[in-house]
């Protein structure tokens, strides 16, 4: 029970900090006028104003980092068909500590297990739902709050038709080599 306590005061405090910057970005608006948000402008003005800037990542994390982007950049093509597609995908993982981390798959290696390929694509089909589910919270708030004629169109949430016309545009394209 103490465990849980102390977890729920730490989401808390992390909690409140997400609600102080995101109170500092409504300052930030009214005190420059400006509607287009500049987050390293907000972030200039906080540190101006006493806010404490982040320790700097070490140059360890840095090179991870940009390991990292250069594996979700690794766009591959199939023989067959020439069609492109990503070599490396991300896996969640649980460290002892519960810790949620990430390690990448090369989905060309043929040691690569199925159900570590299959846990990288439930998780980015996860992303897309989430970002589809928030997607069309948005645009519902954003109609509700405006006269019909700033109204913008719902769009679908449905995929399978744009899917089918990349896939057929790809269709048109000459096959790899």
């Amino acid at each position: 029970m103490v465990g849980a306590i102390s977890i729920l005061l730490e989401i808390s405090v992390i909690m409140s900090k997400v609600a102080q910057r995101q109170k500092f970005i409504r300052y930030w608006q009214e005190y420059t006028g400006k509607d287009e948000i500049d987050l390293i402008e907000v972030a200039a003005l906080a540190e101006k104003m006493g806010w404490e800037a982040p320790p700097p990542v070490s140059p360890l994390e840095r090179l991870a980092k940009q390991f990292k982007e250069a594996a979700r950049q690794d766009i591959r093509h199939d023989r067959k068909t020439g069609r492109a597609y990503r070599g490396f995908h991300a896996v969640p993982n649980k460290t002892a500590d519960g810790q949620l981390v990430f390690s990448y798959i090369d989905i060309d290696n043929p040691r690569t297990k199925p159900q570590s390929f299959r846990k990288a694509c439930v998780m980015r089909r996860e992303q897309s739902v989430g970002d589809m589910y928030q997607l069309f919270l948005d645009q519902t708030h954003w109609n509700e709050t405006r006269p019909a004629d700033q109204q913008v169109e719902v769009l679908p949430a449905d995929l399978g038709f744009d899917i089918e016309l990349r896939l057929a545009a790809d269709d048109d394209k000459p096959e790899a080599a």
